[in-house]
């Protein structure tokens, strides 16, 4: 074949030169590692955003709508709760917070708000500064004080809104409160759950929390959207520093088991660093990021490579224990793993490029990150480890090098391996009918899976609220961060009817100046729909309408302008707009006016406040439709809306990357059997076991109550690599084996040779990629058990579907095997078939994979050419006398 002509090159090198090789893969894991330095890190919900329409219009904004000077500015959030924290003395506390805080010149505050200092201006509406503000609650009486909190409530949205839900009127009261302080910082850098630590605004957030907390705030603490980006950082690394060690012991704990050598260990180990140095190189290099997505980087290549090592060594043995040279040995190992590695490295590369059919960055940067990954990892393990191999055993030859067991896993007579053959029992019986079942439970599962959710936002970022004690009783470095925000998040969706994220903007473009412009902005709000606050029928909004009303209130001569042009006595004009917005634009108001509409007069936008517990789908649809009913271009957007449509595009990632992943597998592997044993069905029989996997892993999601989400969301890519890495592993062995024994003793010797590697590497990779059950992040949490859960169903895939699907398979190309025997009746059990296997079967006559080729098999594969035939009538007793020869007498 003309393959193995390349095979064989590399044998050579692997064997003859080994010393180069090694030389070589140590100085390019030295150029790899000068990368490391070059990665940098981001977190938050930002980074799935990019590209989006809804997103753009919403940077658009940002844009349009902040000051054109050289600063931006960014706010802190003061949560204030209690018994009742519109009392004299709860009001005085927040109101000297926030005097601390204007007072602090390192915190650059521009202006600050409360409840608080509302009320201190009803009762006295020359209090415009915090001081005045202390004074006149100071020597408010009682009754003062209940009159002006009632009065604010009934008439001033912003005190509704800075209020907590459970606000009594009658008494004047409620348990929780708002005060809200901004800053100025640079221009388009006021941070965000995107930067987070690597924001201007995140210091300022934290010396403000560390001033409040220095001044006794007591009931008071601070929060913002730069923390929030902070904690998700810190996230990342208190994740990746409980994480790592315990992969690492459990790791090296089950190598000891699957190597049970000391020397094969350390090489195992060398060259699992390598892999991951060569990988994370590349990003630092490609200027890839390392994002919470990448985190489960490392347990893939963990997966991937442990199996790769654990079967070169495993097969080394196995011929190693014949008696074979060192070098035979190897070329022999060499020979059958470099093809099965890069059918499991061809594979696999495909399931991962599939994530670049999601429009989401992050998802395809893991997408690419992982499958230069396994590239690396099939170099090294299918290269480096074998030739290091070689030159450790040539000096254990010359040397007193300590050598442990060196028997490979499942060998015949262990326990393993009889439990292993569990397939081969079900193949041999009846496996025709254990398919149908399998069809069966694998058609259910998948019924049952796609009713799995879906989430997206930015609580899935940050730690739960609650952190097991045992890790917080971790010492140092270990011992993770403090995490409030999700417990200030609750805070907030649990006291206030709308949070600063509850909200939805509808960006707005065309001729602003056009008579009906702003009437068309007004009527939009009337009948809101579910979704959105409701106030007197309207939507509760903030626009370019409500800064010009509001300021007709407070200045007469616009308030007179506004009245000659506005037809319909609504407070909203209707002729003139030009000179509307150039008054209002140079009056006191025009720097909040400059918020909701641009210099050009051609772009605004409309704040509407929602439902804080409404959801994000609803919001969306909501939002739109409201937008669509303008006349004017208008585009919904807002948080909100934009993490209702990344969370749409995670789940059909999700569909596209499983259904592309999956055809481009199948055809991959219909070429290369075709192209390497002859036989292209032998591909979809090799496909068959990992759809039973695939199927089974948004039903265990649903089963478990795991949505698809930013990382789940990778999860039916990443099982189709695994799952094709193990049953690759069983179907090119069983080809190779076939070619030299009958039917059972090559499925047989099969299952206890590469299922003993299987196995090994199923129970380090469990536990390797189980360990991220111990992550501070739920998501990740969330992707190591299901990770760990779908490398056991590929491995019991690989060796309790595979085989009867090999039986059948084998019985539709040979046709020595009857239908009903397929099925479980007639079938005559074979003479050499006993406890130990078919190791007994005189397998001298037995056709091999490369003799018996009937005449039919074009039409079974797909191929019906000459070649075919002419191989075919080479048969010296033809294709039924060979199909006779057959030892262990099945009809």
């Amino acid at each position: 074949m003309e393959y193995q002509r390349y095979v064989d090159w590399v044998d050579d090198r692997i064997v003859h030169d080994s010393r180069r090789v090694i030389l070589a893969f140590l100085v390019l894991t030295l150029v790899f590692a000068g990368g490391l330095g070059a990665t940098s890190t981001e977190a938050g919900t930002q980074q799935f955003a990019q590209g989006i329409p809804e997103n753009e219009a919403l940077e658009s904004i940002n844009d349009e709508f902040s000051p054109t000077f050289t600063t931006d500015t960014g706010s802190t959030q003061l949560l204030q709760s209690g018994t009742n924290v519109l009392s004299r003395d709860a009001m005085l506390r927040m109101l000297r917070t926030q005097e601390r805080l204007d007072d602090n010149e390192e915190l650059r505050v521009t202006s600050t708000g409360s409840a608080a200092a509302v009320v201190a201006q009803r009762i006295d509406p020359e209090a415009t500064t915090i001081e005045q503000q202390i004074d006149a609650i100071e020597h408010s009486t009682r009754t003062e004080r209940k009159e002006a909190i009632r009065a604010a409530y009934d008439e001033n949205p912003q005190f509704q809104s800075l209020v907590g839900v459970d606000f009594n009127r009658q008494s004047a009261s409620t348990s929780a409160t708002l005060g809200t302080v901004t800053h100025e910082v640079p221009e388009g850098l006021s941070g965000g759950a995107g930067q987070g630590g690597g924001s201007p605004l995140a210091p300022v957030q934290e010396r403000a929390d560390f001033t409040v907390q220095r001044g006794g705030g007591g009931s008071i603490e601070t929060f913002g959207s730069a923390m929030i980006g902070t904690e998700s950082q810190n996230l990342i690394m208190d994740s990746l520093l409980l994480v790592v060690p315990a992969a690492v012991i459990l790791i090296l704990t089950f190598l000891l088991f699957a190597y049970r050598d000391l020397a094969d260990l350390v090489l195992g180990v060398v060259s699992l660093v390598m892999a991951i140095v060569w990988t994370f190189g590349f990003t630092g290099y490609a200027g890839i990021p390392f994002s919470i997505m990448l985190v489960a980087v490392p347990p893939m290549l963990l997966a991937v490579g442990i199996d790769f090592g654990i079967h070169s060594i495993n097969r080394y043995r196995e011929e190693r224990v014949k008696g074979a040279s060192v070098e035979g040995a190897m070329r022999i190992t060499t020979d059958q793993l470099l093809v099965a590695f890069f059918i499991v490295a061809g594979t696999t590369v495909i399931g991962f490029l599939s994530n670049y059919a999601s429009p989401l960055g992050p998802i395809q940067e893991f997408g690419l990150t992982a499958a230069a990954g396994i590239v690396f990892t099939f170099l090294i393990f299918g290269v480096f480890l074998p030739a290091a191999k070689v030159e450790l055993d040539r000096l254990g030859e010359r040397y007193p090098i300590p050598q442990f067991s060196q028997s490979p896993l499942g060998s015949e007579g262990s326990a393993l391996g009889s439990v292993l053959r569990t397939g081969v029992v079900i193949a041999d019986r009846a496996p025709a009918l254990f398919l149908v079942g399998i069809v069966v439970l694998t058609a259910s599962a998948g019924a049952y899976g796609a009713g799995v959710d879906t989430s997206f936002e930015d609580e899935d970022f940050l730690p739960p609220e609650d952190i097991p004690v045992y890790l917080e009783e971790l010492p140092e470095p270990f011992a993770p961060s403090e995490y409030e925000t999700r417990e200030q998040l609750n805070f907030l969706e649990d006291n206030f009817e709308s949070t600063q994220s509850s909200s939805a903007t509808v960006y707005v473009e065309g001729h602003l100046t056009r008579d009906d412009a702003l009437e068309e902005i007004y009527r939009a709000g009337d009948s809101p729909p579910d979704t959105f606050v409701e106030e007197d029928g309207r939507a509760e909004a903030t626009s370019i309408v409500t800064i010009i009303r509001s300021q007709a209130e407070r200045d007469p001569e616009f308030e007179r302008m506004v009245d000659r042009n506005d037809r319909n006595d609504n407070g909203v004009p209707d002729d003139n707009l030009r000179e509307i917005y150039d008054y209002l634009l140079d009056s006191s108001a025009g720097d909040r006016a400059s918020d909701y509409i641009t210099e050009d007069y051609r772009s605004t936008r409309v704040v509407y406040t929602v439902e804080s517990d409404a959801g994000q789908g609803e919001v969306y649809d909501d939002t739109w439709s409201v937008a669509e009913d303008m006349r004017m271009t208008a585009t919904a957007t807002g948080a909100l809306v934009v993490f209702a449509v990344i969370e749409d595009l995670i789940f059909e990632s999700a569909v596209v990357s499983l259904a592309v992943a999956l055809g481009a597998t199948a055809l991959f592997l219909v070429v290369i059997y075709r192209l390497l044993e002859g036989y292209a069905t032998l591909g979809v029989a090799n496909v068959f076991a990992v759809v039973v996997t695939v199927a089974m892993i948004p039903a265990t999601m649903r089963l478990l109550n795991i949505p698809f989400n930013a990382i789940t969301a990778m999860l039916l890519a990443i099982t189709i690599g695994l799952g094709v890495d193990y049953s690759v592993h069983v179907t090119h062995r069983f080809a190779d084996e076939r070619a030299e024994h009958d039917l059972m003793t090559a499925l047989d010797r099969t299952v206890r040779g590469t299922g003993g590697a299987l196995f090994g590497s199923m129970l380090t990779t469990t536990a390797g990629l189980g360990v991220l059950a111990i992550a501070i992040s739920v998501p990740l949490q969330q992707f190591g058990i299901l990770t760990a859960i779908s490398v056991a169903l590929a491995f019991l895939s690989s060796l309790l579907v595979l085989p009867p699907t090999l039986v059948v398979w084998d019985a539709l190309i040979h046709g020595d095997r009857s239908f009903a025997s397929l099925f479980g009746v007639g079938r005559q059990r074979p003479a050499a078939a006993n406890g130990a296997g078919y190791e007994g079967a005189d397998t001298d006559q037995s056709p091999g994979l490369d003799e018996v080729r009937p005449a039919d098999v074009g039409e079974l594969d797909g191929t019906n050419d000459e070649s075919a035939d002419a191989a075919t009538d080479d048969e010296p007793d033809g294709d039924d006398a060979g199909l006779d020869d057959e030892p262990d007498g099945r009809e």
